[in-house]
């Protein structure tokens, strides 16, 4: 079984690492990275169990995967893969892991199968360079440029498909300590809600916006989020706004309130090609500090750079909350939102201004993703 969340795991040692994979660096085709051989005999603790995680790929919903977690505030730098900024949440097997109190060492190593490179199991050199030459697709030098593989694009290689109807997930949510209790229910009557209100038949519209005006009512009574999936209202064909604020990492900025952002969007919650979704609603109007520009990523279906022709930030400790995310609720990836500048405003003030911690304040209850 694999440690739950807040527990104090040691990253074991590259060369006990390397015994665990095979000649691509993967574990049970679960890559493993570069940048993680830096963390090799450090401490940390489990952030969120990955015992399931979300299609990025293919939007299909989510998916499963055995005895994996996801470590505190340890993401992908993205230098082995062209610089790409996403700063993906790692996903750490067990078997790479020791527990930090150095109780029942073995524990999580049972059943391991040495490299198969053809090589001295023992080289380290060897095996890191599998782990290196891995981080190129089979086919990497095709086209017109490298053609990554990363653990965001073989994500459907070590996954597999998870209904959203399997209880079981949510009940290991919860045994892990993913969730609690209150999340849960309050995920299920979002989720209930969403299905009443979503859009269909025409004649099904006042009942539509009656559960959705039910919904605010009780959003405002408790301060809650008010309801996250409405659509955008630029007008179709009109060209999305935009702001060139050249924000930089360390600026306060205050996330503009829900029905201003609403009018920067289209009808399919895009600005531009970048989706607006209902997991950054809860953020709105609150004060955030810049932690990065995002101008190139990986590719996950394709594996290519891509670059942003509109600017893009990521902001301190906001990411997916996964508590208004269909067939993927409780979603522990945590990928971190992308704000379009037009959505904020910065703020300057003479007085000290705290920026605001995702963790500050609970989910009520979950990204399409990009």
């Amino acid at each position: 079984m694999a440690p739950c969340v807040g527990e104090w795991v040691e990253v074991r040692s590259k060369q006990e690492i390397l015994t665990t994979l095979d000649a691509r660096g993967r574990l049970n085709g679960l890559p493993f990275m570069p940048q993680m051989f830096q963390y090799c005999g450090k401490r940390f603790r489990v952030y969120k169990s990955a015992h399931k995680t979300c299609d990025t790929i293919n939007g299909t919903g989510g998916r499963q995967l055995p005895d994996c977690v996801h470590l505190e505030n340890l993401r992908c730098d993205g230098k082995a893969y062209g610089g790409c900024e996403a700063e993906c949440l790692v996903f750490w097997h067990k078997k790479w892991l020791r527990p930090a109190d150095g109780s029942a060492a073995e524990t999580y190593m049972d059943g391991i199968s040495p490299i198969s490179t053809g090589t001295d199991p023992k080289s380290t050199s060897a095996g890191e360079a599998a782990v290196l030459a891995g981080t190129l697709a089979v086919d990497g030098r095709r086209g017109d440029g490298p053609r990554y593989s990363c653990q965001a694009t073989d994500l459907l290689q070590f996954t597999k498909p998870l209904a959203w109807w399997d209880a079981r997930q949510y009940a290991h949510d919860y045994a892990t300590g993913n969730a609690s209790i209150s999340g849960l229910l309050l995920g299920a009557v979002y989720a209930g809600y969403y299905v009443l209100s979503r859009p269909g038949r025409p004649q099904l519209q006042p009942f539509r916006n009656f559960f959705q005006w039910a919904y605010d009512r009780f959003a405002a009574v408790r301060g809650a989020t008010p309801f996250p999936r409405r659509p955008g209202m630029l007008p179709a064909g009109q060209l999305a706004p935009i702001t060139n604020l050249n924000l930089q990492p360390g600026e306060l900025v205050r996330v503009r309130p829900y029905r201003e952002i609403l009018a920067t969007i289209d009808e399919h919650n895009k600005n531009r090609g970048l989706f607006f979704d209902a997991e950054m609603v809860p953020f709105c109007g609150r004060t955030f500090r810049v932690r990065s520009r995002v101008s190139q990523f990986v590719n996950e279906k394709s594996g290519k750079i891509n670059y942003l022709r509109t600017p893009a930030v990521i902001l301190e400790d906001v990411w997916c909350q996964s508590s208004y995310s269909g067939r993927r609720m409780h979603c522990p990836r945590s990928i971190y939102s992308w704000w379009r500048e037009v959505w904020l405003e910065r703020v300057t003030v003479a007085a000290p201004v705290r920026a605001e911690r995702a963790a500050d304040q609970p989910a009520e209850a979950a990204v399409e993703m990009r």
